[in-house]
């Protein structure tokens, strides 16, 4: 790989008898998009949750995570709102709004990595909280721009359309201002127009922001079309890796999802 912003190897995680993730190994590229994916089951989440620290491989695993600054993090060694800090970041499957909130404040929650202020400080409203605020509101206003939400800015989340509130737990990850971003199934249950607008809303995220994107996605069509690199992953094991012309044709591919004669 050219410039690699995450680098695994040897990652297995196992449930008793159960491994969810079987000796997998892989490099995401800085400014790619890297799709994941293979049956339900088969181990995606599982291995996001792991770069994430939700879970603990086995002690000969790696995961290291390469930023911008320079350096190698092993993201093994740091707890998940260390890891977020570091600069990665994901999505859910399933929506993590506070609904009875509204737009602005649910995307400030997603400011908290880079909250530098206690308590005190901020309840005085000291030179450096007013700093960490307006930083803050500067960000914010980026992403709903980016994202088109202003017309949703005073609504309450929960009262808004499934599709609008799938953006906004998107921006409220973007406001993190990671490096490497995590889409775990960030078009279940859309539309086919709401899936393409979300597409356009990914490419706008790589070309204005710089950020390396890797995508879940059962929408085979969708990740066929945009993704630069595929890895398919099957009971824990990876059966193929490449580009989206390639893993299409790969047999343990066809085997996986359409099943032999």
């Amino acid at each position: 790989m050219g410039d690699p912003i995450l680098s695994m190897s040897s990652m297995t995680v196992q449930f008793g008898g159960v491994r969810a993730c079987d000796s997998i190994d892989m490099e995401i590229e800085r400014g790619e998009l890297f799709a994941l994916i293979g049956p339900n089951g088969a181990g995606k989440t599982t291995l996001v949750n792991s770069v994430t620290g939700i879970y603990v491989p086995r002690p000969d695993a790696s995961i290291d995570f390469h930023p911008r600054s320079g350096g190698d993090v092993d993201l093994l060694s740091l707890r998940p709102f260390e890891i977020a800090r570091s600069g990665v970041a994901r999505t859910f499957q399933n929506l993590g709004l506070f609904q009875s909130e509204n737009l602005l404040t649910n995307l400030m929650l997603g400011r908290y990595t880079h909250e530098k202020t206690g308590v005190l400080s901020g309840g005085l409203f000291s030179r450096r909280a007013v700093r960490n605020e307006l930083r803050s509101r500067e960000a914010i206003e980026q992403i709903i721009d980016l994202l088109q939400l202003g017309e949703y800015r005073r609504d309450l989340v929960g009262e808004l359309p499934y599709g609008v509130q799938k953006r906004i737990e998107l921006g409220r990850v973007l406001v993190m201002e990671p490096e490497l971003l995590m889409l775990d199934e960030p078009m279940a249950g859309m539309s086919v127009d709401e899936k393409r607008d979300m597409v356009g809303y990914i490419f706008d995220i790589r070309a204005a922001l710089g950020t390396t994107v890797l995508l879940i996605e059962h929408d085979m069509g969708v990740v066929m079309a945009i993704a630069d690199r595929v890895m398919v992953i099957e009971s824990g094991e990876r059966i193929a890796l490449g580009g989206p012309a390639e893993v299409q044709q790969d047999e343990h591919v066809i085997s996986a999802y359409l099943g032999t004669a």
